[in-house]
C-alpha cells in the first residue's frame, strides 16, 4: 500500500498504482521485451538509451531463457554502459546512493551502510560491490530471480525503515527525470544528512507540491541581483528562479548549472525570456518574499 495519500502531488503515483514487473512462467517474447525495457529504465536511472547503446547480447540471453531477470540486472549494472553513465562521472558516495536506488529501490538508511559499500568497493572492486546488492537477502526477499527491481521507498512494507521514505525524495526528482540530469551534478545528495543522522525534508519534484521543488545552490548563496539589475526593494513580491545549464555571454564560453536569480514580479517575464535566450533550463520558480 502507498505510504502517503499525497502520491499524486509528490509525483509517486506512477509507482504506487502499478504492480511490479515479473517474468512469469510460460512467458512470451513480448513479455521478455517488457522486462528488458523495465530493467533499462530502473537500472539506468531512466536515462535516455540510444539504440547503439543497447546490450543486445545480454538481451538475447534473457530472451532465450539463458539468463534470469536477476542475472540480467547484474550484467547491466556491471556493464561498461552503467560505469560510463554513473561510476566514472560521480563521486563514490553518489555512486553508492545510485546503486541502492537502482538495485534495491531505496535510499541509504544510515552512514554505516554507505561506509560498508565504500570499503567493499575500495578493497574488492566495483563488481564485488554490485554483487553485494544483488546477492543480498534484501534483494532475494523483494525481487528474487524474476522481478525487476522497483522503487520500494515509496511504500510501507516489512523490513523497510521509515527514514528511507523522506530520503528517497532526495534521490527521486520525478517520473520523467533522469539520474544524470540533476541540478546538483555528481555530488552526494544525502552525505550531510547521513553524517548528522538527521531526517531529510520531503521536497517534491519540480512542477509539483506547490513550488517546494526549490533547492539552494551548491555554494549556498542566494543572490540579490539579476542580470546586473538590483531586485531588492523593487516590489513587495520577489520570485526566486533556479536555472540549469545557463551560458553566460563571455569568452571562453562556459556552461554553468544550478544558478539562482531573485527578481521582482515586473521583471519575471523578461528574465525568463533572457534565461531562455542564454540556453538555460528553468528548474523551479518560487516566491522568495
Amino acid at each position: 500500500m502507498a505510504i502517503t495519500t499525497a502520491a499524486s502531488r509528490l509525483g509517486t503515483a506512477a509507482f504506487s498504482e502499478t504492480d511490479p514487473i515479473e517474468l512469469r512462467p510460460n512467458w512470451t517474447a513480448a513479455d521478455a521485451q517488457v522486462v528488458i525495457n523495465a530493467v533499462y529504465r530502473q537500472v539506468l536511472g531512466n536515462d535516455y538509451l540510444m539504440a547503439s547503446e543497447r546490450l543486445t547480447g545480454l538481451e538475447s540471453l534473457l530472451a532465450n531463457g539463458q539468463l534470469t531477470v536477476r542475472e540480467f540486472v547484474r550484467a547491466v549494472a556491471k556493464s561498461e554502459l552503467y560505469k560510463t553513465k554513473f561510476l566514472y562521472p560521480n563521486f563514490q558516495t553518489r555512486v553508492i546512493e545510485l546503486n541502492l536506488k537502482h538495485l534495491l529501490g531505496r535510499a541509504p538508511y544510515d552512514e554505516s551502510e554507505v561506509i560498508d559499500h565504500l570499503d567493499r568497493y575500495q578493497t574488492q572492486g566495483f563488481e564485488a560491490d554490485i554483487d553485494s546488492y544483488i546477492d543480498s537477502v534484501e534483494y532475494e526477499s523483494n525481487f528474487g530471480d524474476a522481478i525487476v527491481p522497483y522503487y520500494r521507498g515509496f511504500s510501507t512494507q516489512m523490513g523497510q525503515k521509515t527514514v528511507g521514505f523522506p530520503r528517497m525524495f532526495r534521490l527521486y526528482r520525478g517520473y520523467a527525470t533522469s539520474d544524470r540530469s540533476g541540478l546538483e551534478g555528481s555530488s552526494s545528495r544525502l552525505a550531510a544528512e547521513l553524517g548528522k543522522n538527521s531526517v531529510s525534508a520531503i521536497v517534491g519534484p519540480s512542477g509539483v507540491n506547490e513550488g517546494f521543488a526549490y533547492r539552494p545552490s551548491k555554494q549556498g548563496v542566494t543572490p540579490s541581483r539579476t542580470f546586473g539589475r538590483s531586485s531588492q526593494g523593487s516590489t513587495d513580491r520577489l520570485y526566486r528562479i533556479e536555472v540549469s545549464g545557463i551560458s553566460l555571454p563571455r569568452y571562453p564560453k562556459v556552461r554553468r548549472s544550478n544558478q539562482e536569480f531573485v527578481v521582482p514580479y515586473e521583471q519575471l517575464s523578461s528574465t525568463l525570456q533572457q534565461i531562455n535566450k542564454l540556453g538555460g533550463k528553468v528548474a523551479s520558480v518560487t516566491i522568495a518574499q
